[in-house]
């Protein structure tokens, strides 16, 4: 009886150790209609219930006078910590609704990490240089990814059966996420192709001593609606 129940605790162990058997993977494409990949864009997934890899801390960097990276995807109830790894102070706030904060001037990493338990798209800025803009998108969703320079985004440990996909990114109209669609995803996984229309970057708007402001009041009253 006890060899018995040795070799099946030594069964349930490397059942644990594989993994879901039928564990799926999607892999997305983001494009514009002329081809050029799409970085920086967000996508989640809704789906049949199945464990999903929900991370409860994150970090959003400060690097070269940048936000890093440009778009930080997060679930609801994560600890975004906020290191400067610049050898000067920033001091980083937010007036979006999801996330209303502001981490005075500081260098190094604040001892404490932020809590976003609200939905939505929290607008990045730092009071000390006007050009630093990010995003940190918060969601309900289990599953969820940002896309590459190359405009991919992998998604693992899929339960196959049909998701329901929501887009998002920063030059999308209003900064609304937008109905990216059912997608069946097999147990073999799936490859599938999205098309964006984009807004054009502020970087790329003709130059203007208020731009980054601009931009930013933008950007907080839409994400506010």
């Amino acid at each position: 009886m006890a060899r018995c129940v040795h070799l099946l605790s030594h069964l349930l162990l490397l059942l644990a150790a594989a993994g879901p058997a039928s564990a799926a993977t999607l892999e997305v494409l983001m494009q514009q209609a002329d081809g050029r990949p799409v970085a920086d864009a967000v996508v989640t997934l809704q789906g049949p219930a199945g464990a999903a890899a929900v991370v409860s801390s994150a970090e959003m960097d400060q690097r070269s006078q940048r936000f890093a990276p440009h778009v930080l995807a997060v679930h609801t109830g994560t600890q975004v910590r906020f290191p400067n790894s610049d050898n000067i102070r920033h001091q980083v706030y937010s007036f979006s609704t999801a996330k209303r904060f502001e981490l005075r001037l500081y260098e190094g990493t604040p001892t404490a990490p932020l809590l976003f338990d609200k939905p939505g798209v929290v607008v990045l800025g730092c009071n000390i240089h006007d050009w630093m803009l990010g995003y940190i998108y918060v969601t309900d969703d289990p599953h969820f990814g940002v896309s590459d320079a190359q405009g991919r985004v992998r998604l693992e440990q899929l339960t196959p059966g049909d998701y329901r996909a929501t887009v998002w990114h920063p030059q999308l109209a209003d900064l609304q996420p937008m109905d990216g669609g059912t997608l069946h995803i097999p147990a073999a996984g799936l490859s599938h192709r999205m098309l964006l229309t984009l807004e054009p970057a502020s970087a790329d708007l003709p130059p203007a001593p208020t731009a980054f402001g601009d931009a930013f009041n933008r950007a907080a009253r839409e994400t506010a609606q």
